[in-house]
């Protein structure tokens, strides 16, 4: 059970990394998350079987991480818990496309092989980025960007209370499964019958409680606009940030920097 509780604890991990005092948490959340997007947008559109072209891509998360000082740790620990719905989108890949690409001596790689370490590629890149970008900005800020880009204020609202009432749904989940571990002797009362019979219970009980939060928040003036104590403000150091990375992607997508290097490298050594 302290596992479980620990697991459910680390939920808001993020929210408190973005409570940081960095240049990169002190920029414009508008500017990070625009940027975000160019970097998504630039990562997906590569082919199927390009792997090495992506491979400097990984400067941008990287340099966040480093500027903002954030843990690896954290990141990458969210980073494997998604990794799995990845894994098993593109596993079968090799299964069903053999058509052989590249050759490494006696060993032969299928292009199932390469779409697949691709797709691999392109999942921890644009994920890491996300959780870096909620990392330094918060989930808050990101949908408050959101909303100032012209984003609809009712899907940005929705977007915020499923993130808020998550924590509802998890505290709740955990006060059942503390009581029912407390209640449970020599395993009895532990099968799925009893789960089913909690996950109603949990869902009745989220429900109310969330309605009771709803109900608080407009007692005390909540009118549907998200604000935040710092205002936004675009000034020069987001427009430099924003261009300057957007730069680099248009770059990276257009030349392929690890097969220019390779090159140049089997030239010299001739």
């Amino acid at each position: 059970m302290a596992k479980i509780e620990s697991s459910l604890f680390d939920l808001g991990v993020l929210d408190r990394l973005a409570a940081g005092r960095s240049a990169v948490h002190r920029l414009d959340p508008r500017a990070k998350l625009v940027t975000t997007l160019a970097f998504v947008c630039t990562v997906v559109s590569f082919g199927k079987y390009e792997i090495s072209a992506l491979l400097p891509f990984i400067a941008f998360p990287l340099a966040l991480v480093l500027a903002a000082e954030l843990p690896a740790a954290p990141l990458l620990k969210k980073l494997l818990l998604a990794a799995p719905f990845a894994f098993f989108i593109g596993v079968f890949n090799p299964l069903f496309d053999r058509q052989i690409l590249l050759q490494i001596g006696d060993f032969a790689v299928s292009g199932g092989w390469i779409s697949f370490a691709s797709i691999l590629l392109r999942f921890a890149l644009t994920v890491f980025a996300a959780l870096v970008l909620i990392a330094t900005t918060s989930f808050t800020g990101v949908c408050m960007a959101m909303e100032r880009l012209g984003a609809p204020r009712i899907f940005v609202l929705q977007l915020l209370f499923l993130y808020r009432y998550l924590f509802v749904l998890v505290d709740e989940a955990q006060r059942m499964v503390r009581a029912r571990a407390l209640r449970s002797f020599h395993g009895r009362g532990m099968g799925l019958k009893v789960a089913g019979h909690m996950a109603g219970q949990l869902l009745l009980r989220t429900l109310d409680r969330a309605q009771r939060i709803h109900q608080a928040m407009l007692c005390r003036g909540f009118d549907g606009e998200i604000r935040m104590l710092r205002p936004l403000r675009i000034g020069r150091r987001e427009i430099i940030f924003t261009l300057g990375w957007s730069a680099l992607f248009v770059l990276l997508r257009l030349v392929n920097l690890p097969l220019l290097a390779g090159d140049f490298l089997t030239e010299l050594l001739r």
